[in-house]
């Protein structure tokens, strides 16, 4: 069995908050001077584990990171302070997709990012690597900074790699974040709906959950996802998205967009006024046809394309 080893006054702390189930046992830490490092036994039925971490004795622990982590029960991290303490809980249930700085931008891609006039973006847009003459239609104004652009079709500002410091260093992290991020859902393990309806889910009302579809997800009648207030879907999609012209997603009862996950390997297509709920996290291209609308974000792995729509990032 492993312990729990009391080093340089560095405490473990075992608690359960109201999604989690019992707390891991047999919890063991070491530290070298440079790194920490937790290792627990696994629980029974946990979908992911989160670390909490406070510099002083009874102080109010804050979450320093969510997820699965190596071999679902061992983190690792530099320590500044040997003076730490650490709080590990198992969580049932399934995690939101951390975005990390990825969250600051309302639409996020690497090659480029183009709309035909006139769009309207609510939130950050971000570009990298390519150059901010990757940002097309959007008659860019540079702010007298150099560190981001303004435009009338956006309410917030436009970054590119391109731009004075610290923005390219900014958006090669948020570039970074949204691969994790992508990583991340990609991997969720069992999911709860298998090549549910051979990816054909018209019409069809959607409870929380783990979803994974091993080809293409075909919309072409409306969709309602219908769930509590802090429920999660992640739609795990190896082919691509379409949605036909003037469909929509739909939220019902207490869901909420930033709770929604696509994560894409191919392109996300949208037809004409179609409507779109939710965070999509695409290994390639996001294109909306004319007029279409998204309440979430669009985080692209190559380019966005726009056409006359409207995006607005969800709800914190």
């Amino acid at each position: 069995m492993k312990h729990v080893f009391l080093l340089m006054m560095m405490v473990i702390f075992l608690s359960t908050i109201s999604y989690a189930i019992n707390a891991p046992v047999d919890i063991e830490i070491s530290h070298n001077n440079t790194h920490v490092l937790l290792n627990w036994n696994p629980v029974t039925s946990a979908n992911s584990y989160k670390v909490f971490v406070c510099d002083i004795p009874y102080g109010a622990f804050t979450l320093d990171e969510t997820g699965v982590f190596t071999s679902s029960t061992s983190w690792t991290k530099p320590e500044t302070s040997p003076k730490m303490f650490y709080q590990v809980t198992a969580v049932t249930g399934l995690e939101p997709v951390n975005l990390r700085s990825a969250e600051n931008y309302v639409i996020l891609a690497k090659s480029a990012i183009s709309t035909v006039p006139s769009s309207a973006i609510t939130g950050d847009v971000g570009l990298s690597p390519a150059a901010a003459s990757y940002i097309t239609g959007f008659s860019l104004s540079l702010d007298p900074s150099g560190t981001f652009s303004t435009s009338p079709q956006v309410t917030g500002h436009l970054f590119a790699a391109d731009y004075v410091p610290p923005t390219p260093s900014n958006l090669t992290t948020a570039i970074s974040n949204m691969e994790t991020a992508y990583v991340d859902a990609a991997g969720r393990p069992t999911p709860d709906f298998n090549n549910l309806l051979s990816g054909d889910i018209s019409g069809q009302t959607l409870v929380p959950g783990l979803y994974k579809w091993n080809g293409q997800v075909i919309i072409n009648t409306p969709i309602t996802l219908s769930g509590a207030h802090d429920d999660v879907w992640i739609f795990q999609i190896a082919g691509g998205v379409t949605m036909a012209p003037n469909t929509s997603v739909i939220l019902g009862a207490g869901a909420q967009a930033k709770n929604i996950f696509w994560q894409v390997v191919d392109q996300v297509e949208l037809g004409a006024h179609a409507h779109m709920e939710g965070i999509v996290l695409c290994s390639t291209a996001i294109i909306l046809g004319f007029n279409a609308s998204v309440n979430g974000r669009l985080l692209a792995q190559t380019a966005v394309t726009l056409d006359q729509n409207t995006v607005t990032q969800p709800s914190p």
